[in-house]
């Protein structure tokens, strides 16, 4: 059997009702007449000889089996002219005037500083702007459109309107002050939820309730790491801080790394997030390759 060639025109159509459960919203949606969208949908049928929706019986709409199994794909064509449509208009475009960036508070710093260095010798005519947030706040930033990139931490709860690319991460391990307890040998399994732990806290609703290693029902949650970092050194209690950041303070004896039964220590991974309707351009692409090189 040959089959016709559908149009891109027709696939939108097709999605649209998928997405909206009946006809007219579609044709909402579209702009467009219910009668156009119910003829694009039977056009398609005819070009690819299946039937895609259940019509009968049912007021709305109903995929078949064919049309749920063909819906994947006709997603990735549509979403892959979007993408060619949006990186054409970026080379229209042109070079970015301006990027803005938010950070998650792991992303070690001397990564950043290398990074934005070589940025700024690469585009010096682009304006570079830079927030640092922790937890779901980088995504947060991305999703209320303050910021155009978002370089983010553990996967949040689904956004649609976002792309994510993993880029790499850093190694948490759990540390204290020598004095703490937990720092003696041959620390026995629950003796971590007797002793106070901090815990970088996050400012934004999206990560709301989780919780990403805590083992103690006794915590000081903080909003920023430097803030945590300092507490330690003072024996006020014990947590994960990224190794890169404590190498030194391990080396001179001011932290040690604990030894613990549960072994609450993690790799916290990076991706580079952006929005749907807003594609990275130029500069922006060039941000992310620097910093998967870098973090990788």
């Amino acid at each position: 059997m040959r089959l016709g060639d559908p149009t891109l025109d027709q696939l939108r159509i097709f999605l649209a009702v998928a997405e909206e459960g009946s006809f007219g919203g579609a044709a909402r949606r579209m702009g467009r007449a219910v009668s156009a969208i119910s003829y694009g949908i039977a056009q398609l049928e005819a070009q690819l000889a299946v039937t895609l929706f259940a019509r009968e019986g049912s007021r709305k709409p109903v995929l078949t089996e064919a049309g749920n199994g063909l819906l994947p794909e006709a997603r990735a064509v549509s979403d892959g002219v979007d993408a060619l449509l949006a990186k054409t208009q970026s080379l229209h475009a042109g070079l970015e005037s301006t990027v803005s960036l938010v950070l998650d508070v792991m992303v070690p710093g001397d990564v950043t500083a290398r990074v934005l260095r070589d940025f700024r010798t690469m585009f010096p005519t682009v304006a570079l702007r830079l927030q640092i947030e922790g937890l779901g706040a980088v995504a947060a930033c991305l999703i209320d459109e303050e910021v155009d990139l978002a370089i983010g931490g553990p996967e949040i709860a689904d956004q649609p309107d976002l792309e994510r690319q993993v880029i790499g991460g850093v190694e948490l391990i759990p540390v204290a002050a020598p004095s703490h307890p937990l720092a003696a040998p041959n620390i026995k399994p629950g003796e971590t939820r007797k002793h106070l732990q901090l815990v970088l806290s996050d400012r934004s609703t999206l990560t709301e309730g989780r919780e990403f290693s805590v083992l103690s029902p006794t915590t000081w949650r903080l909003g920023d790491l430097g803030a945590k970092h300092a507490l330690l050194k003072e024996g006020l209690g014990w947590g994960n801080m990224p190794r890169h950041q404590v190498e030194g303070d391990i080396a001179s004896g001011t932290l040690v790394e604990l030894d613990l039964p549960e072994k609450p220590g993690d790799i916290y991974p990076f991706s580079a997030l952006w929005r749907r309707d807003a594609r990275p351009g130029p500069a922006a692409s060039w941000l992310i390759d620097a910093l998967r090189q870098q973090l990788g």
